[in-house]
């Protein structure tokens, strides 16, 4: 198991445009050759947009799109047509296929900060894809099949318990709170790369939220 803290990630993205960044792994500019994935997970990005910022259109193409609010409400447009408003407790994912290009932007009265996971699909290419589930309940997986990964959301209250998937890889993210895994302490922002996962269990230190990933 090999624990990452908040403050090892790369910081990035344009105050002056009201977006700050926090990279997990190697992106953009950043480049860190023992750091470049973990399983199917290419990026861990959260981003923290002020009122009225975003990116503007840009392109992206043979890569899974996965994004979490954590607070606030994210605007999506694409090429493909699509037009969302995502909140917390939504799952938005962008099979960005062969070509497609979108838009985020907060366009509402207050801060929002998101989640964004990349995923390297089993085979490149294909028609883009968008979706948004929204209130996914607690535990309740969301396939991911063109990575081969599966997305597992977790809320513990304080004691609570969860076991994280036996894996062949497990990637779990601290969205909010503190938690213990496999004695380790983990507060928000942290997350865990575990290579042959088995047996472990998560314990809320606090009211908490994990984003677990697990991969074949």
């Amino acid at each position: 198991m090999d624990i990452r803290r908040a403050d090892q990630r790369y910081r990035g993205g344009d105050e002056a445009a009201g977006i700050e960044t926090r990279h997990a792994f190697s992106f953009g500019s950043h480049y860190d050759p023992d750091n470049l994935r973990f399983g199917a997970v290419l990026a861990c990005n959260e981003e923290t947009l002020a009122p009225g910022a975003g990116f503007e259109e840009h392109p992206h193409s043979h890569t899974e799109i996965v994004t979490w609010v954590v607070e606030g409400e994210l605007t999506h447009r694409d090429s493909t047509g699509h037009e969302s408003v995502v909140r917390h407790g939504d799952v938005q994912r962008l099979s960005s296929g062969s070509g497609v290009r979108h838009v985020e932007r907060n366009d509402g009265p207050e801060p929002l900060t998101f989640l964004q996971m990349w995923l390297a699909p089993l085979r490149p290419g294909g028609e883009p894809f968008h979706e948004v589930v929204r209130g996914i309940a607690d535990s309740t997986p969301y396939a991911v099949p063109e990575a081969g990964a599966m997305l597992h959301v977790r809320r513990l209250g304080a004691g609570e318990r969860t076991a994280v998937p036996d894996a062949a890889y497990a990637y779990v993210h601290v969205v909010r709170g503190e938690v213990l895994l496999d004695g380790q302490r983990l507060a928000a922002g942290d997350a865990a790369r575990i290579t042959g996962a088995r047996g472990l269990r998560a314990e809320g230190v606090t009211g908490a939220e994990l984003l677990i990933w697990e991969m074949g």
